[in-house]
């Protein structure tokens, strides 16, 4: 009898894991719909490494911002991306990455024309695939890039240091666009 209950305690146990793991599975795909996308959890992983775009990120913008036009607009735009448009923006907004850790590396200063041309690369990457970004709100990110350790993270994966360097490029062009 002891062995019995041992054994339909195993099973409950094992089938409260599975179920655990199909919530865990379903509050990803809610995280996605929540930022408008349309990518399944396999196909967020295909495509960015991870099966959690979003999640906290999400709920931070959403904190911060949220029911601005800006966030509004993006929701709108990501809500009709496919696999092959999140392809093509991840590609370009690692090209971008690249290109500031490429210039960083090169000692180019951030305040320099080539610094300008990577910032504004940036903005109008985010105009194009989220929302009209302009010079202010740019400035904003840029701070939140430093000021917030998961996006430093992020940056500074690629190079130590390169989120600064990104904040310090994208404000040196802002102040030159308000010159």
């Amino acid at each position: 009898a002891i062995g019995h209950l041992r054994r339909q305690r195993e099973l409950l146990v094992e089938r409260g894991e599975h179920l655990a793991n199909m919530v865990a599975a379903i509050d990803r795909e809610l995280e996605a719909k929540a930022m408008g996308m349309q990518l399944s959890p396999e196909e967020q992983l295909d495509v960015f490494g991870t099966d959690k775009v979003g999640g906290e990120w999400a709920e931070e913008a959403e904190h911060r911002w949220g029911e601005t036009d800006a966030v509004r607009e993006s929701q709108r735009r990501t809500a009709r991306y496919g696999k092959a448009d999140w392809e093509r923006l991840k590609v370009e907004s690692d090209d971008g990455l690249r290109g500031f850790a490429e210039a960083m590396r090169e000692g180019v200063p951030a305040d320099s024309p080539k610094g300008h041309e990577l910032a504004e690369a940036h903005r109008e990457f985010l105009c194009r695939w989220f929302y009209d970004c302009g010079y202010e709100m740019h400035r904003g990110l840029a701070d939140m890039y430093v000021a917030d350790e998961r996006f430093t993270a992020t940056f500074d994966v690629v190079a130590p240091g390169l989120a600064a360097y990104v904040r310090d490029a994208i404000i040196a062009n802002a102040d030159a666009h308000h010159a």
